[in-house]
Order: structure tokens, then C-alpha cells, then sequence
């Protein structure tokens, strides 16, 4: 396991953010991205789970597929990856960096409306 300052880790959060293609960078707007240690049990609870180390991280809001005329002034939406998870799953700094990607691949799908099974059947 590898294990880096949380400096670091959001260093590498905005690398692969710089990485995601453009059409898709050019429609994320009122997303704020965060990194936490571990999840809240509020975090555990909103997607069924008990084991905090078991959730790497996880979308929060309205996806852009729902949103209308309506959706404005609003709170910004959420991506939190949580740091020590991801990390458990890395022995290097490579591989850490390519956990992290796919993370934030994942939660910008649901941030686009798709669920679960449709973010695993793309391979995320």
C-alpha cells in the first residue's frame, strides 16, 4: 500500500482532470471535486454500504441529464475521493495515479446520469 500527503493525492486528482477528454470537460459545470481520508457514515448510507473502507468515492447531486430551466442557484454537486481506500488498492505512485483516474472516470459517469451498471459495463 502506498500512502501520500493529501497535497499530493490532489495533485494528482487535477492531473487526471486535466486528462478527461474535452466534450466532456466542457459540460461539467457546478461540480466541485473534494478528497476526504474516509467516507461519513452518511457517505455509507446514501449508497448502501457499512464498510467504510470499501467505497472509493461518490457523486453527490442532480446529474446533468435531470437538470432543466430550473436547475439554477443551486448548491455546487459533489465528487469526493476518498483518499486511504484508493490508496489501499496502490503499491506505487503509478498505479495510485491510474486508481485515481478510474475513480473520477466512475463518479463523472454518474455526474452524466449513467447508474451503477451502466458506469461498470463501460468498464469503469
Amino acid at each position: 500500500m502506498i500512502s501520500v500527503s493529501e497535497e499530493k493525492f490532489g495533485e494528482m486528482m487535477e492531473n487526471a482532470l486535466h486528462n478527461i477528454p474535452e466534450p466532456f470537460k466542457d459540460k461539467i459545470e457546478n461540480l466541485v471535486f473534494m478528497v476526504e481520508p474516509l467516507p461519513s457514515q452518511a457517505d455509507l448510507g446514501r449508497v448502501g454500504l457499512t464498510d467504510k473502507y470499501s467505497l472509493l468515492g461518490i457523486y453527490s447531486g442532480v446529474p446533468y441529464t435531470h437538470r432543466n430551466t430550473y436547475y439554477m442557484n443551486t448548491t455546487p454537486d459533489r465528487i469526493i475521493l476518498f483518499q486511504k481506500n484508493i490508496e489501499r488498492f496502490c503499491d506505487n505512485e503509478s498505479e495510485l495515479k491510474e486508481k485515481i483516474r478510474e475513480v473520477l472516470v466512475h463518479e463523472i459517469a454518474h455526474y452524466f446520469g449513467m447508474n451503477e451498471d451502466q458506469v461498470r459495463a463501460a468498464g469503469y
